[in-house]
């Protein structure tokens, strides 16, 4: 397994890991009909595309050669980069608990070595982000209530330097 940059052919690939994973992990919080309007509007192979040649941005894929195993993405959040927001980190559900996001957010934050700090936000019902997250050296700062989703999300960030 190894960490590339990711390029505008793998973004079919990208899409369908996403939303994979996505409805593993969220719909029982927020149910499949949902889950599938959030994919299709956030992470379509032109929404990927869009993100991927954002300013002063890293869109990362694990890849064991024959499949990409996970993706991650991230961007600074003002015009000085000294913070970061983390805008995905996806692994495909049965690879999960394995490194491969260990690997993939290593990677990430090695990409960002003049920033400061590293931001992301995720509900608070998702044990597992929210324990990797924890494991990774992340720590929690606030929690804001998404009524959209409706959801409690917890902010977590890390130090880079």
């Amino acid at each position: 397994m190894f960490v590339r940059t990711a390029s505008e052919r793998d973004l079919p690939a990208v899409s369908r890991l996403i939303g994979e994973t996505l409805h593993a992990t969220n719909d029982v919080f927020y149910g499949a009909d949902m889950v599938g309007s959030i994919a299709r509007a956030l992470y379509s192979v032109a929404a990927l595309k869009t993100a991927m040649h954002r300013p002063h941005s890293e869109f990362l894929v694990a890849d064991d050669g024959q499949a990409i195993a996970g993706v991650t993405f991230a961007a600074a959040a003002g015009e000085d980069a000294r913070v970061v927001d983390l805008l995905g980190l996806f692994v495909r559900p049965e690879l999960q608990g394995r490194g491969v996001g260990g690997m993939l957010l290593q990677e990430l934050e090695e990409s960002f070595f003049e920033s400061e700090r590293i931001q992301i936000e995720v509900d608070e019902r998702n044990l597992r982000a929210v324990g990797f997250l924890a494991s990774e050296g992340y720590e929690p700062r606030g929690r804001r209530r998404d009524e959209a989703l409706q959801a409690t999300l917890v902010s977590f960030d890390k130090s880079l330097v």
